[in-house]
């Protein structure tokens, strides 16, 4: 199966799953992060996190706890459409006043806002399998970052029906150092 025969597989079933979940468990799940994964994470960590689409895991609550914890959270940004991604500074997970629209639909830090490179860095996850590989929208834009930053703790945020036995890799996928599921952590991994 290709990649984009898997993705198109692979965003049904996560819309159904979370179709699926009560209003109320989808506000439950991914509330702060596991005690084994805050490991990962140092004291002094710039926390990259995601806005989630209606389906994706849900990333708002981490954001809340780690700006309670005391660290700088970063989001993506995108000047426009065909520009590389970048991150920058999101300090108010609470009322996200700090946010504007951005190219892609999703709103992200303002043009002012100041830039921050993620030492931890939450990722979206389209696919992934128990070795780390992580299939994404395909636009290539977290393997991009990810490769230009390779000092960064990618962790994977997804729902247990988006694990697959195994994943197509190419050369400029990055794997995750781990996968956090609504019900187990895998990794982390080498």
């Amino acid at each position: 199966m290709t990649k984009d025969e898997l993705r198109k597989q692979l965003h049904a079933a996560r819309r159904e799953h979370v179709a699926a979940l009560p209003a109320s468990m989808r506000t439950l799940v991914f509330m702060r992060p596991p005690a084994p994964l805050l490991k990962l994470v140092p004291d002094d960590a710039i926390i990259g996190l995601y806005r989630a689409t209606a389906s994706e895991a849900p990333a708002a609550s981490y954001a809340r706890y780690f700006l309670e914890q005391g660290h700088a959270i970063a989001l993506p940004r995108f000047a426009d459409r065909r520009a590389a991604m970048e991150f920058a500074r999101f300090t108010d997970p609470f009322e996200e006043s700090d946010l504007e629209n951005g190219p892609f639909g999703i709103a992200q830090p303002s043009a002012t806002a100041e830039p921050a490179a993620p030492d931890v860095l939450f990722v979206p996850v389209v696919g992934f399998a128990t070795n780390g590989a992580r299939l994404g929208q395909g636009g290539g834009h977290y393997d991009r970052w990810l490769a230009a930053n390779p000092g960064t703790t990618a962790i994977g945020l997804a729902w247990d029906t988006q694990l697959v036995d195994e994943l197509p890799i190419e050369p400029h996928d990055v794997p995750l150092s781990a996968i956090v599921t609504p019900t187990r952590i895998y990794g982390p991994f080498a």
